[in-house]
């Protein structure tokens, strides 16, 4: 990994070189380490919360699927807020500490949370904080780095971010095997991660001031960018394929169901995804520079589709589990960060951050659907058939969002 110090794009090899070494911005290493910071924080909940709701709180499929689809879904709501909020005032960095910071405060709130209601409220809170944040997050980004790597660029963010990822599960089952049951002290520790990773985005991490600060953009042009012709197509590839994307959280469900492993073990299947995501993710980011990112987006899905599949074999074992960790690392480095390198350059510079926010709210709408869909599927039919279903559609779907994405980012497409 190549780190500059100067925070704008461009930035090359000493001279006498014998080619240009493109670098990665100082920015984005450090909106990476406070991602890192977070998402230890977000991951030590998330990975106990699916057998933390259906074991201890006592939730039904139908409940948690609707619980988990308002994780997935809830942030909809305000991304494009978030993102034209960062696109107005040319200051997305205070944008994106809002939403760090009521995802921070929503950690300690897990504490007093009992009821399914109270939890659903804490939950909301937080995703309501990462659709605040996480477009002018990637606005910042983009106005950091090369256009000719962005890929690279959102490569090395999901890396750091997906570090945290595979350590937090691994920090709440530490706590969970020294105290068996002691969710509270996940709750506590989770909060400090989080006032970390927000005093790093203050005091270290530069306010940049992008290129739609100074063109001071109206909400009609923000609007219409948005829904523009060139976004239309990725845009609907998204949606159709985020309506097949089923929860993290019932995957790992499915498998525990299948395999009946000890409860205490659940959250190292979030660490065996994770460390797949970031070992894959800046080669995946790469090889979307060099083919298309539109073409690494879809052969995610691919990946996905072997994982519905294994995931749904009525035998397990541990190498068909690593299997699905596997793909579900292949799916998330090939999409996650590649969507909003894609799309922030089929939009202007101006309209970064809401074009990046659309292309979020559509994804986290349609999961929001898929995760409802599949919980209510799973109390009739279980989870096996559950996932061979999505699996055959997801088939279906993949090849028609390809011809949508045909030469969406080809160089006369993308200037």
């Amino acid at each position: 990994m190549y780190v500059s110090l100067r925070d704008r794009p461009g930035a090359d090899a000493a001279p006498g070189a014998g080619r240009t070494v493109r670098r990665v911005s100082s920015t984005v290493v450090l909106l990476g380490i406070v991602s890192l910071l977070t998402d230890v924080s977000s991951e030590m909940v998330a990975s106990v919360l699916p057998l933390y709701l259906t074991a201890a709180v006592g939730l039904s499929p139908v409940a948690y699927g609707f619980l988990d689809g308002t994780y997935q879904g809830v942030s909809a709501f305000v991304r494009i807020a978030g993102g034209y909020a960062g696109d107005r005032g040319g200051h997305p960095k205070w944008v994106a500490v809002l939403g760090y910071g009521a995802s921070a405060l929503s950690r300690i709130a897990m504490l007093p949370a009992a009821g399914f209601a109270a939890i659903t409220g804490v939950v909301t809170a937080d995703r309501l904080g990462k659709g605040l944040r996480t477009a002018p997050r990637d606005a910042l980004i983009a106005e950091a780095s090369d256009p000719a790597t962005l890929g690279r660029s959102f490569g090395v963010h999901r890396a750091l971010d997906t570090c945290g990822a595979a350590l937090g599960p691994l920090v709440a089952f530490a706590l969970l095997a020294s105290v068996p049951g002691s969710y509270d002290s996940i709750f506590v520790v989770s909060f400090a991660f989080a006032l970390a990773g927000l005093a790093v985005l203050v005091l270290f991490v530069p306010n940049l001031r992008t290129a739609a600060g100074a063109a001071r953009v109206g909400l009609r042009r923000a609007l219409r960018e948005v829904g523009g012709r060139k976004l239309r197509r990725p845009l609907l590839a998204a949606g159709v394929l985020g309506l097949l994307t089923v929860g993290d959280g019932f995957i790992y469900l499915s498998l525990q169901n299948r395999d009946d492993f000890a409860a205490g073990y659940f959250p190292l299947l979030y660490v065996g995804t994770n460390v797949a995501y970031l070992a894959l993710a800046v080669p995946m980011g790469r090889l979307a520079d060099r083919v298309g990112r539109g073409r690494v987006l879809v052969a995610g899905h691919g990946a996905l589709f072997a994982c519905y599949l294994m995931a749904a074999l009525p035998a397990g074992g541990i190498g068909l589990t690593l299997g699905v960790l596997l793909l579900l690392g292949v799916f998330y480095a090939a999409t996650d960060g590649v969507l909003p390198a894609l799309i922030s350059r089929l939009v202007p510079a101006e309209t970064r951050g809401s074009g990046i926010a659309a292309a979020q709210t559509v994804v986290a709408l349609a999961r929001f659907a898929s995760s409802v869909l599949f919980g209510l599927l799973w109390s009739l039919q279980g989870p096996s058939r559950s996932l061979v279903l999505f699996a055959v559609v997801l088939a279906l779907v993949v090849p028609v969002a390809a011809w949508l994405l045909r030469g969406i980012d080809r160089p006369e497409v993308a200037a």
